[in-house]
């Protein structure tokens, strides 16, 4: 399964980050490509929320329904697909030694076989790790933005 691994460091309380990527309503502002995140069923957070996410990778449009698969308070987020593309996000919150927030990042895939998959894997790869920057960059500025009154 091809993948990414990101660390993101950011002085905002563990939280509070938390709290943001965990929000449905957010997700489209800081997650790249992400055009629709949209919670299904009566439950928007926590262990076993469904959300139909759809993201625009170049000309390619992929949806997906994803499942949290874990879910613990300010320390662990995996989202998982339950259909469509096949992608696993999995989100760790700890505390860094220098009184920061460490989030580690997973996005893991699967792509079809054949043509198909070889002609997706030749349209994602290539900005996987622009993706990952933009995403990191949208998510800092979120959550670091002062505090209007």
């Amino acid at each position: 399964m091809p993948g990414v691994h990101h660390t993101v460091r950011t002085q905002v309380p563990r939280s509070a980050v938390f709290a943001y990527v965990d929000d449905p309503n957010t997700v489209p502002q800081w997650m790249f490509g992400v055009t629709a995140f949209d919670p299904v069923g009566d439950r928007s957070r926590g262990l076993g929320a469904e959300y139909d996410a759809v993201m625009k990778v170049g000309p390619k449009v992929l949806s997906a329904r994803l499942e949290v698969a874990v879910w613990t308070e300010n320390e662990e987020l995996v989202l998982s697909s339950v259909a469509g593309f096949d992608v696993t996000t999995r989100w760790r919150f700890t505390d860094g030694d220098d009184g920061c927030t460490v989030v580690d990042v997973d996005f893991d895939y699967n792509l079809p076989g054949g043509l198909a998959g070889r002609a997706l894997g030749a349209l994602i790869e290539p900005v996987v790790g622009q993706a990952v920057r933009q995403t990191e960059q949208a998510l800092r500025d979120a959550l670091e933005q002062p505090v209007r009154t």
